[in-house]
């Protein structure tokens, strides 16, 4: 499995790990939707949103933080399940330039077939990292539930 839990105090821990930044971003999606619904394998591939995210902040620029973008690509799914009342199951993501455009595909939550497991209430600067490594890249997120 490219991407696994790990215990933090009353936070969840992430560490995802995959062969590109793409594919990194992909997982972290997986992943959160892993903490959110019992099984992920129950959400069907309904509709399809899109997404476009610039890098912002202080370390946008020509080379913008990896762990920036991450983070916000992963408020910006936490927003779409809170207000959209839907959850993700298949993720493409593409970089350009400083930010990223993606697509998801999920449906609305159906209380009769989904299983919500945790209540996601944000993603947390603390502890975030993005890294390349021998392997591609790795990441750890920290998810206050």
């Amino acid at each position: 499995m490219p991407w696994q839990l790990v215990d933090h105090t009353a936070d969840v821990g992430l560490l995802i790990e995959a062969p590109t930044r793409e594919a990194l971003l992909e997982e972290a999606a997986q992943a959160l939707m892993a903490l959110i619904v019992e099984d992920p394998a129950s959400v069907e591939e309904r509709e399809t949103l899109d997404f476009e995210l610039a890098a912002d902040g202080p370390a946008a620029g020509p080379a913008a933080d990896p762990a920036d973008l991450l983070f916000d690509w992963l408020q910006t799914l936490l927003v779409a399940v809170e207000l959209r009342r839907v959850l993700l199951t298949r993720f493409q993501v593409r970089l350009e330039g400083r930010g990223l455009r993606a697509s998801a595909s999920g449906e609305r939550i159906d209380p009769a077939r989904h299983r919500l497991a945790h209540e996601v209430k944000a993603i947390t600067y603390h502890g975030l990292a993005v890294r390349a490594t021998r392997d591609g890249w790795q990441a750890e997120v920290i998810v206050d539930i």
